[in-house]
């Protein structure tokens, strides 16, 4: 086989590899960093604040007496009974740890007295199983 012919057949392959992974993610802005944020804007179903993470959407709800973190992939529901998360909650004066635990559907959940207020930062950090945790941040509002 000629070295001309090889050359071509790699640069095809590699030329219909690139195309096909550029036409799966057709509508997002790819210019962010890894584990950074999409770029484009999730709507909230719950009335929470969104960031999304490798096009996984989280949508935290934070009230004086529970956080939820919803969690759902393009629009469907994750199955969050092997998950569980730990939200950790900053503001000028206060930092409070809570765990969150399945609840139904795609919740996770944890209830008690918390001190919600806007400009709030909340990290979670989210594990499905045996994976490693992923860090998921938002800003209350």
């Amino acid at each position: 086989m000629k070295l001309s012919t090889v050359l071509s057949t790699l640069f095809l392959a590699c030329f219909v590899n690139l195309a096909s992974a550029a036409d799966d993610h057709k509508g997002h802005a790819h210019n962010e960093k890894p584990g950074q944020a999409h770029t484009h804007e999730a709507k909230p179903q719950h009335g929470g604040v969104v960031s999304v993470i490798k096009d996984i959407n989280y949508e935290l709800v934070a009230k004086a007496d529970s956080i939820t973190l919803y969690v759902t992939d393009h629009d469907q529901p994750v199955d969050t009974r092997n998950a569980s998360a730990t939200v950790t909650l900053l503001s000028a004066s206060d930092k409070t740890e809570s765990k969150l635990l399945p609840a139904e559907g795609n919740q996770l959940r944890a209830q008690g007295a918390f001190n919600i207020q806007a400009g709030t930062k909340a990290v979670a950090i989210v594990k499905f199983g045996d994976k490693p945790g992923q860090s998921v941040r938002f800003v209350l509002k």
